[in-house]
């Protein structure tokens, strides 16, 4: 792999950055059932978490879950996938539970984690966000995103935007 890894944890101001654990199954199912309104078993959590865990060192990025430093409060993710983008240039996700919006915790994991990426070695980034997420592009725009361009598939527009590392 020519990009050096990405850590498993992270911490910045306010939180702590770290690989997934089958003690955030639950964390997760709030989640995926405040996003989906379909919630996964605690098992099926537990059986994802596993499956990311496991791949993370292959790869080289992954998402991190969030918590405010001190605390073992779930607050939701933030990391690189491939998602919609590549190994080269990936994406920058994040999710956080209702709760921890208007917070700017999304703001300063993301940042935290655009770090971790430059140090990985890449030159850039991507973000994908639906069309409607103005909070979600009020945080890539705080980081340095510039909007792209936009593609469209069968659950709407999708805004790609890109920072030049």
């Amino acid at each position: 792999m020519p990009y050096r890894p990405m850590p498993f944890s992270l911490e910045t101001e306010r939180l702590t950055l770290r690989l997934w654990d089958e003690t955030d199954a639950a964390g997760y199912r709030a989640l995926v059932g405040e996003r989906s309104g379909e919630m996964p078993t605690l098992d099926e959590a537990r059986e994802e978490i596993r499956g990311a865990r496991e791949s993370a060192p292959g790869r080289g990025i992954h998402l991190l879950t969030l918590r405010r430093r001190g605390t073992d409060d779930f607050l939701g993710y933030c990391g690189l996938v491939i998602g919609r983008a590549t190994i080269d240039e990936p994406e920058l996700a994040y999710e956080l539970l209702r709760s921890a919006h208007g917070h700017g915790y999304a703001t300063e994991a993301a940042a935290a984690i655009v770090d971790a990426a430059r140090d990985t070695g890449r030159t850039r980034l991507w973000s994908t966000v639906r069309a409607w997420n103005a909070p979600s592009f009020r945080v890539l725009e705080k980081i340095g995103f510039r909007r792209d361009h936009t593609t469209t598939d069968e659950h709407g527009d999708v805004v790609w935007s890109v920072l030049d590392l």
